[in-house]
């Protein structure tokens, strides 16, 4: 791709990486000389308090040509169709949702223009909940940049590739892999192969994690080896250039006379990274019964109550099917945790017809959902034998609080009003008997 800058990556998910792009910037021995190499300043960034324990803290230390505060006041924008935790322009219903994706636009958009949230829960202000967004976009941001000190970004692309240009080094990112931006770290989208959409969960509440793997022992789930960090990459250029930060639910931006992009080195363990999905080694059963979709846990995010998530991001990839004697879709169910779904390529087994690439749905706590029933039909008479889901990927963003839709996701034409109509032609096939 011509268009494409070279990229290169370091390994390992939350590692205390260094990196620099010109030899010697690092110091040694110390974060904060008196005098930086190349009369480069130092800044600590830090995405934990700083007293977190040392498994759990996390913080970066840059070397940079100017300071961040090197910038212009912040005046309020207009936030457009961007909104935040907790969600009160509309009662919260607890209907079965779901809805077709959002067309790219006509006219001229870039990634932060293109936000359109669809759902939140909890509060942004207390550390707590997720926003739930869908991004389309023509076109990049140029001289404009984006951070975002309400929470952490977690990309789910599923059209286009994404070409996100951070203070930290530079990711390229495209559909069947994900991306994640720490809160507060300054970066640009632009668009090396034309017009995108994706989805994103912005983590109010802890940092993404990797879930533990308990009885599984060592290996499995997504290993640590394959995550992928940018390495230092870093321009001198003065210029015109605008810096929007999204603060309390709302958006200020602030004028500056360089790019932000001004990182000549780093070392720490908080900096954007990516994820490949098909290299997550999926658990199932090889004996009878549907467990639970907490196996396919890419990452989490606890709240203070131990295996209660904040968010759990959860995929359903292609993989191997082999239940003997078992309803092999997921079973009927009604839970505490809420799920809000997509799907990023293919059919998602438990509903063939309906949800489509780039479509979400969302089933609340409490809210009774399941295979739809010509689902529920064929999978109950099917002959068993072993069978490999392909040509799929589906993810879901779980969350303990109930999750409640924007006025706009309840109004959009492209909200399917008759979905619940999925289940109406379930069958009484009670008879007395066994």
């Amino acid at each position: 791709m011509s268009n494409l800058p070279e990229v290169s990556y370091m390994q390992g998910f939350g590692n205390e990486h260094e990196t620099e792009a010109l030899p010697g910037a690092l110091p040694v021995g110390q974060f904060s000389p008196q005098k930086c190499p190349y009369n480069l300043y130092a800044e600590q960034f830090s995405s934990t308090a700083f007293t977190a324990p040392r498994a759990n803290n996390r913080r970066t230390w840059m070397y940079r040509i100017r300071p961040s505060i090197a910038m212009g006041d912040y005046v309020p924008v207009d936030k457009g169709m961007i909104r935040t935790g907790p969600i009160t322009e509309a009662p919260c219903p607890p209907n079965v949702m779901r809805w077709d994706a959002l067309p790219i636009p006509e006219e001229p958009t870039d990634f932060v223009e293109g936000l359109i949230t669809v759902a939140a829960n909890g509060d942004a202000r207390t550390l707590a909940g997720i926003g739930i967004h869908v991004y389309t976009a023509n076109t990049g941001m140029g001289n404009k940049f984006f951070n975002n000190a309400d929470g952490e970004m977690l990309f789910v692309p599923q059209q286009g590739e994404l070409l996100a240009y951070t203070e930290l080094g530079i990711l390229h990112v495209k559909p069947g892999e994900i991306m994640v931006i720490p809160r507060g770290i300054k970066f640009k989208i632009e668009l090396p192969n034309g017009p995108v959409r994706g989805y994103i969960c912005e983590n109010y509440g802890g940092d993404f994690h990797l879930p533990e793997r308990g009885p599984v022992g060592a290996n499995g789930y997504a290993n640590d080896r394959d995550f992928q960090y940018p390495v230092a990459w870093f321009e001198d250029v003065d210029g015109q250039f605008s810096l929007t930060t999204k603060f309390a639910g709302e958006l200020f931006q602030a004028e500056m006379d360089h790019s932000p992009l001004d990182v000549v080195a780093w070392t720490g363990n908080s900096s954007p990274y990516k994820y490949d999905l098909s290299r997550f080694n999926v658990m199932n059963t090889v004996s009878f019964d549907h467990p639970d979709p907490s196996i396919f846990t890419v990452l989490t995010s606890q709240t203070n109550t131990p295996g209660v998530a904040n968010c759990d991001f959860v995929i359903f990839p292609p993989r191997w099917m082999v239940a003997e004697n078992t309803f092999r879709p997921p079973w009927y169910h009604r839970n505490i945790m809420s799920e809000f779904m997509g799907l990023i390529e293919g059919v998602y087994d438990a509903k063939e017809k309906g949800f489509v690439p780039g479509g979400m749905s969302l089933h609340n706590c409490m809210t009774p959902h399941g295979p739809e029933a010509d689902v529920f039909e064929k999978a109950s008479n099917v002959d068993l034998a072993p069978q490999r889901y392909e040509n799929t990927l589906a993810f879901m963003f779980e969350s303990c609080y109930p999750i409640a839709p924007t006025k706009f996701a309840l109004e959009t034409s492209a909200r399917q009003k008759d979905y619940l109509q999925c289940w109406g032609n379930l069958k009484k096939y009670f008879d007395g008997n066994p």
